[in-house]
């Protein structure tokens, strides 16, 4: 049907209106006459004033900004709000939102023979006739267990916080330039920047308080007493991993390494004895600490031997070798009026434990 006003057949064709009109590209709305540049006079002014017949307009004031400025300005203003409120929510940049990093409690324990220590010049040997004869060498000693997400970590970020605790293990059990005290940046690299000043003191000023042992932060040999005759150490344990609240995951490890030592400076025919070190550490990873792949390290529980409980292993470990024995001193005093110290303590090496040769 035609429109209001319109015959039941349409316009016909040829009338104003109908078919294509030349005119009707042409549209003249309110806003292109207001904009025109000229104005034409009425009748009654072209008569009083002999005026031409148009005269030039005032240009047109625009109040206020164009509407594109008005709109950049708002959109800059909603990025710049946007930027402030993630800021201050993000996670990650509100240090208020991070609990506290603990200081690391250490204990370590030597654990001294019953008897000579025993040993032959050749390492293969001792390892095969040893507890460790079925232990995986080096990093796949290490594995890694399924995992799982938990209530508030995903599966990446449980795995990315054993792969670390790994690699912390791997770096301050394995290395050689650590073991003999050559390096300890390649320990100190993966820790949370909150422990550096207690790792650096325990390097700097080594004391059994429970706090400042480098022998609870890794394994180093004391580099005049020993040295490694093997670099196929021998390891075996667990990594698990658990969520201690909505911020933070624990991954707890206990392995056991064995070495094959000799004197330090010998030559390759010296007689070869086995050192046992057990490490049990938790490790502590909040959401900073997983971004950056770095960890806490909390609690680390050491037995080593075999060692002489009357020689310090605090800054080193100062292993017997093949075929000396542990003498009749015993682990340092404890003053019990004394306070911030840690008690000494001191085991006996199972005999069970040592190699048959």
């Amino acid at each position: 049907m035609g429109g209001p006003g319109e015959p039941p057949e349409g316009v016909p064709e040829g009338t104003p209106g109908g078919g294509e009109d030349e005119y009707r590209s042409v549209v003249f709305d309110e806003s292109f006459v207001r904009a025109a540049r000229l104005q034409e006079y009425s009748a009654e002014e072209r008569i009083a004033d002999h005026a031409p017949a148009v005269r030039p307009r005032p240009p047109l004031r625009r109040s206020g900004l164009p509407r594109q400025a008005l709109a950049l300005v708002l959109l800059i203003a909603l990025a710049f709000g946007t930027a402030i409120y993630m800021g201050v929510r993000h996670p990650y940049q509100n240090p208020a939102a991070r609990r506290a990093v603990e200081p690391l409690r250490t204990t370590v324990i030597p654990l001294a023979p019953q008897g000579a220590v025993p040993g032959t010049a050749d390492p293969a040997y001792l390892y095969a006739h040893s507890p460790a004869a079925q232990y995986r060498i080096g990093a796949e000693g290490i594995p890694l267990p399924p995992s799982r997400r938990t209530a508030h970590f995903s599966d990446s970020q449980v795995v990315t916080a054993l792969t670390t605790a790994k690699d912390y293990i791997v770096r301050s059990s394995l290395h050689p330039e650590v073991l003999t005290g050559q390096q300890v940046r390649p320990v100190r690299v993966l820790l949370d920047p909150d422990q550096l000043d207690q790792f650096d003191e325990s390097f700097t000023h080594p004391a059994a308080d429970g706090r400042h042992a480098p022998t609870g932060w890794l394994v180093r040999f004391d580099p005049a007493r020993a040295e490694l005759a093997d670099r196929g150490i021998r390891v075996q344990g667990t990594l698990q991993a658990s969520e201690t609240d909505a911020s933070t995951l624990d991954v707890t490890a206990d392995h056991t390494f064995v070495y094959a030592l000799r004197p330090a400076g010998a030559d390759a025919k010296a007689p070869v004895s086995l050192f046992t070190v057990r490490r049990e550490l938790q490790f502590r990873f909040d959401r900073d600490d997983l971004r950056l792949r770095q960890t806490q390290l909390i609690v680390s529980y050491v037995q080593a031997g075999p060692l002489s409980c009357a020689e310090d292993s605090t800054n080193h470990l100062r292993p017997l070798l093949a075929g000396q024995t542990a003498g009749t001193g015993g682990p340092a005093g404890t003053d019990p009026y004394a306070t911030g110290g840690a008690t000494p303590l001191c085991g006996s090496l199972a005999a069970s434990a040592q190699p048959r040769v």
